[in-house]
């Protein structure tokens, strides 16, 4: 029997965005469980039968058995859970890149629900939340005890009507409110501009059914409106990107390259043991290209400056990614039945790296300058600090600057990319630059009595 199964690659999924990328696979076989699983299977239809007839109130059996198949799966991993009706309704219409909503990405670490990044120009971002916010209530109902399906849920509602978040930001968690209408979210997935008048800026913000469209169309429009002779390079921007379509993401590696392994995937089942190579065909004409990522760049944007970086075709400039290097399948369970996310393979990059809590190290780590009053809260803690993620060896590395400064001119990621574009500064010298900038940091400060 065939069933249509959906893989999918993110750091969270959240208030506005979910990530999916079709695949239809054939399901294995069902291995015959021992007898004690038998056993412990009839154990937890005692439980049920008691909670249902006894329980001082009565309960919905049916929240009762969603409920129960959700701890299953969240003790296996951060990313595999059940998804109902409605949610797997929702974020089907949600990787088309327009939905309802705010426009946050969330995620939960510990019960605590926390923002990962909002998304560019939705109500969220123009209210004034921003990355790291703990929201510790919806309308004035805490979020301790919600799951993460039930606190975007409640976030969610229809266009127009308004919602409060209470929102915990700063090392002293200073309580904020903001009142938030909601709007249609309609996703940008790649955005343009000129960096000059001689470098083509690109901006992946996520990776849905859009964005690989989105950068071909970039490709083309700047190499029409910049002279060859002048033109410098490419500024491939993923940072704070949380991830998306597994097909996309080798959609928009394989625009800058002409041969060669994008990314594998291997599985415990052989038919999630995969390898990706490029087509023949560089659409950025071989110009050169500086990806900025940081520790809020997830999966997806993982793959793709994974990739560039290891064919040596892009120079990595920021901080270390979120390390997110699973891949999850979304199992529709038959009609009205929702669907099962479950995390099937990890992701490889061409040289053979495992990035799952690790991340991408860029070739150029560049810092940028904190205002004081976000200071303590401008990292990202990663994959390797979330409950239950899965092991990677003894090197895993959590905790990356996810910071990027509203204002252009005090970016000095992408200040540094251009410079290296224009050869203002050579990669040596920014990375001893960068290299001073650290030490200067460090550095004990006297202070006068």
């Amino acid at each position: 029997m065939r069933k249509v199964s959906l893989v999918l690659l993110g750091a969270a999924f959240g208030a506005a965005t979910a990530t999916v990328a079709t695949n239809t696979r054939l399901i294995s076989a069902v291995v015959a469980a021992p007898s004690e699983t038998y056993r412990s299977l009839n154990l937890f239809g005692d439980v049920f039968e008691k909670v249902r007839s006894d329980y001082v109130e009565r309960p919905n059996d049916q929240k009762l058995i969603e409920t129960a198949i959700n701890g299953m799966l969240t003790n296996l991993d951060p990313h595999s859970s059940y998804m109902d009706p409605k949610s797997f309704r929702d974020m089907q219409v949600q990787t088309r890149g327009e939905f309802g909503g705010l426009g946050i990405e969330v995620t939960q670490e510990d019960g605590i629900v926390k923002v990962v990044t909002p998304i560019d120009d939705t109500p969220a971002s123009r209210a004034g939340i921003m990355a790291g916010d703990i929201i510790s209530a919806i309308d004035d109902e805490t979020t301790q005890g919600l799951s993460l399906n039930q606190a975007v849920d409640k976030m969610r509602g229809a266009i127009g009507t308004a919602v409060k978040l209470t929102v915990l930001r700063g090392s002293g968690k200073e309580p904020r409110e903001f009142k938030i209408t909601r709007d249609r979210i309609q996703i940008r997935a790649v955005r343009t501009r000129l960096e000059g008048e001689d470098i083509g800026y690109i901006r992946i913000t996520q990776f849905n059914e859009q964005t690989y469209d989105g950068v071909k169309a970039a490709l083309a429009k700047f190499q029409s409106e910049i002279p060859a002779d002048k033109f410098k390079g490419y500024i491939l921007d993923m940072r704070n990107n949380p991830g998306g379509l597994l097909d996309q993401s080798i959609s928009v590696s394989n625009a800058f390259l002409e041969r060669g392994e994008i990314v594998s995937t291997r599985g415990r089942n052989a038919e999630e043991t995969q390898r990706y190579n490029a087509r023949a065909g560089d659409l950025s004409k071989g110009k050169p290209v500086v990806v900025l990522i940081n520790g809020g760049s997830a999966s997806a944007s993982e793959i793709v400056a994974g990739a560039l970086q290891d064919h040596k075709r892009a120079t990595i400039i920021g901080t270390r990614s979120f390390g997110k290097g699973s891949v999850q399948t979304i199992i529709p369970l038959g009609q009205n039945n929702g669907a099962l996310r479950l995390t099937t393979a990890r992701y490889y990059t061409p040289s053979g790296r495992s990035i799952q809590a690790k991340g991408i190290d860029p070739d150029i780590q560049i810092l940028q300058d904190v205002p004081d009053e976000l200071k303590g809260r401008d990292s990202s803690k990663g994959e390797a600090s979330l409950r239950g993620h899965l092991k990677n060896g003894e090197d895993e590395k959590s905790g990356s600057q996810a910071y990027v400064p509203p204002d252009v001119t005090k970016d000095k990621q992408l200040i540094a990319a251009a410079d290296l574009l224009r050869g203002a500064k050579t990669a040596a010298q920014l990375m001893e630059i960068a290299k001073d900038v650290s030490k200067d940091a460090e550095a004990p400060k006297a202070s006068a009595n």
